[in-house]
């Protein structure tokens, strides 16, 4: 992170290229002040809080049924924030006892609980943000001042910020919002996923970012990382031809250039992300998160409730495969009915197949209901369990879904003990699919949200690919395919390398479809083996990226 010739250079977040003026966040609500209700007003007071709180969860909720996949997830977390009772009788405690505003109140709450959520570290540090979001918000509705959200200009700009809260990045509009640019962040931390997803050029952990000026204009490459600051002309012809051009259209197949087949799959969260997929071409999916029935709610949905949700989306994939996830909770997406309590590091806790252990009822049903959903569809159903790290919980798991006659059960491979052990677990799992986004936080003991290890937090780190490599390897020893489906199956760089180290299939964001189709088509599968060769052998991230980048003719 550097800066060169008037370019700033920080982590590539979203690929494409952008050019617009800056257009800066607004400033967060101010802080209020410190200031005592006269005596006999704090029944209206508290009564205002607990109002204002259900305003917000009102409204984010109902942006949640206007949004799809992982922008509707996100809504849907974030409005269970505002709901979460412990924030509102807090702030009213507050107001009953101290006689404090009800917006002070709040104010003191909300610091209450993103204070100790900081002091847990890891995914739960990063939900934080998202309490001062919904103290924002709560204390505009109590104040009447402009809520905290993306500013509106009236003509597209380049958007520029400290970082953006999840709810605000989940409402960003990309006819309007060229690029993104932020101080903080990494490559895969909500903001990057939703900005890949939205098609938007984003570019993170920019120290410099701080130094663009509202109305600057600036050139934006979230596939280098950079952010040119008065561009020439020529630059900013260049940016638009090569944008122009780095857009094909999916066939619906992928192949490299002597006609090996490479599965292109979609990743999918919702029934509405898989219409997109399917209107994309998609030959299938690689990952559907079963996560949006269960979040923002305060009870397990029933067997009836999934039946319904998991038949809209494979519905749209007759005769095609579709590999189901089973619910991925705990870390940084929390559910009040699978909560385990307080833990220390929740990203090494209580998550994804380990809430079975307590709470065997809540995967014996979505169980059952991705099989009824399966039986009534003609789509090819797969089912896979979250967070794995040993051939124990995948025995048990493949069990699991014999005994509800799913016949097709695998595993993801987050870990670098399930990469580890690949030859192993792939003994008695049907497939796996590399969940590229953990695996890379864990190898690299870097949080995939922070900043300042975003360098840190990209699978073209060289021991990730060791790790990929490995897990392949255990595939092919028993014939079983090992796909991606983590944020590095969209990098259309990465894909030869992942194609070279094994990887049989690959699932994406439906926007990315496209140009990753493009690029493994100027490659043959020798030299995909050969680009996977190259990035093992070089030192660094960095070097192993710009090597492969280098030997590449992008079409």
């Amino acid at each position: 992170m550097s800066t060169e010739n008037d370019t700033l250079i920080g982590v590539a977040a979203s690929p494409g290229r952008a050019v617009g003026p800056v257009v800066r966040m607004p400033p967060r609500v101010p802080e209020p002040p410190t200031t005592r209700l006269p005596r006999g007003t704090e029944d209206a007071a508290a009564a205002a809080v607990t109002e204002a709180a259900s305003r917000v969860e009102r409204d984010l909720a109902e942006r949640a049924t206007r949004a799809s996949g992982t922008a509707s997830d996100v809504l849907s977390v974030t409005a269970a924030m505002a709901a979460d009772p412990t924030l509102a009788a807090d702030a009213v405690r507050r107001v009953r006892e101290d006689r404090l505003t009800p917006e002070r109140a709040v104010w003191d709450a909300a610091g209450a609980v993103a204070s100790q959520l900081e002091s847990l570290g890891g995914p739960m540090a990063e939900r934080a943000r998202d309490v001062r979001d919904v103290r924002d918000r709560i204390v505009a509705a109590l104040t009447g001042v402009t809520p905290p959200g993306v500013p509106s200009p009236g003509h597209p700009f380049v958007l520029v910020g400290a970082d953006l809260a999840p709810a605000d990045t989940a409402m960003l509009d990309p006819d309007t919002v060229l690029a993104l640019v932020t101080t903080r962040g990494g490559p895969t931390s909500h903001t990057a996923i939703l900005a890949r997803t939205l098609g938007i050029p984003a570019v993170v952990a920019l120290p410099g970012a701080s130094s663009l000026t509202e109305g600057e204009k600036v050139l934006v490459d979230g596939t280098l990382g950079t952010v040119s600051r008065s561009p020439s002309e020529s630059a900013v012809e260049d940016a638009r031809r090569r944008s122009a051009a780095s857009a094909p259209v999916f066939s619906g197949h992928g192949r490299t250039k002597d006609g090996a087949e490479i599965e292109l799959l979609a990743n999918v969260a919702d029934p509405a992300g898989a219409v997109t997929a399917a209107e994309a071409g998609a030959l299938g999916v690689g990952l559907f998160r079963t996560e949006f029935c269960f979040l923002g709610r305060g009870e397990e949905p029933t067997v009836d409730e999934q039946v319904r949700e998991y038949r809209a989306v494979l519905a749209r994939f007759p005769g095609r495969r579709v590999v189901v996830r089973t619910l991925d909770a705990g870390a940084d997406k929390p559910l009040r009915f699978l909560a385990p309590g307080h833990e220390d590091n929740p990203a090494l806790g209580v998550r994804g197949l380990r809430t079975a252990v307590d709470h065997p009822g809540v995967l014996d049903r979505q169980l059952a209901a991705i099989a009824a959903a399966s039986a009534a569809e003609s789509a090819d159903v797969w089912v896979m369990a979250p967070m794995i790290a040993t051939v124990d919980e995948t025995r048990d798991f493949v069990a699991a879904c014999a005994s509800h006659g799913l016949d097709h059960a695998g595993v993801m491979i987050e870990t670098p003990a399930a990469a580890l052990q690949s030859r192993w677990i792939m003994g008695v799992a049907d497939f796996a699919s590399l969940g590229t986004n953990d695996l890379t936080q864990y190898t690299m003991a870097a949080d995939r949200d922070l900043a300042g290890v975003a360098a840190l937090s990209t699978p073209w780190q060289p021991a990730v690919l060791e790790l990929v490599r490995v897990a392949c390897s255990g595939g092919a020893v028993h014939g079983r395919p090992v796909g991606v489906c983590g944020e590095a199956a969209a990098d259309p760089w990465l894909a030869p390398v992942l194609v070279g180290l094994g990887v049989t299939s690959l699932s994406m964001t439906p926007r990315a479809l496209a140009e990753v189709a493009a690029v493994l088509a100027t490659v043959t599968s020798e030299e995909c083996a050969d680009l996977a060769r190259l990035a093992l052998d070089q030192p660094t991230a960095r070097a192993a990226r710009e090597a492969v980048r280098l030997r590449i003719v992008t079409p």
